[in-house]
């Protein structure tokens, strides 16, 4: 299965793809798409929606995990992490992947075992499970390639709960 991980925002929405080649994961993408915070927002929205859109194309995944945002102090910053959330949750609609949504707690819990762990922990476990030589950095990365490692960990048991709804129609 080949998974897109998006950790949205507006300032900086990290990207990461990762593939399951037998029982071994690995890294085919990963980096962060900007814009200007000197922009209007209509014009910084309809850039990351361009990024989003040729990510989609270019990699065309299987399946997206885009982080859902849980709660955030600033009102503000929901805002923007929201507004990205939604472009990144239609693009991903759009080009016909499934898609998935998964808390911080929920992606630190399946990438590190532990859901309040620090970023720089979820940083070294990512390295370490897609046997990459460098941390991954910025955060907005790892994060991104923590979203699609969490997919890859939690796709069986999504099928199967989806499988018995479906049952029990």
């Amino acid at each position: 299965m080949f998974v897109l991980g998006i950790d949205p925002g507006l300032t900086r929405c990290g990207y990461g793809a990762v593939v399951r080649e037998g029982s071994f994961l690995r890294a085919v993408a990963a980096g962060v798409l900007t814009t200007s915070a000197g922009d209007e927002l209509p014009d910084r929205l309809a850039e990351l929606q361009g990024g989003l859109r040729a990510l989609m194309s270019d990699l065309a995944p299987a399946a997206v995990a885009v982080e859902r945002v849980f709660f955030q102090v600033n009102a503000r910053t929901a805002m923007s992490v929201g507004q990205a959330s939604g472009l990144a949750l239609a693009e991903a609609s759009a080009a016909g992947c499934a898609v998935a949504q998964y808390t911080a707690n929920e992606v630190k819990q399946a990438v590190t075992g532990f859901g309040g762990a620090p970023k720089e922990q979820v940083q070294r476990m990512v390295q370490a499970q897609l046997s990459l030589v460098e941390r991954p950095r910025p955060p907005d990365v790892a994060d991104a390639l923590a979203l699609a490692l969490c997919h890859h960990a939690m796709a069986p048991l999504r099928a199967r709960v989806a499988g018995a709804q479906r049952r029990q129609r």
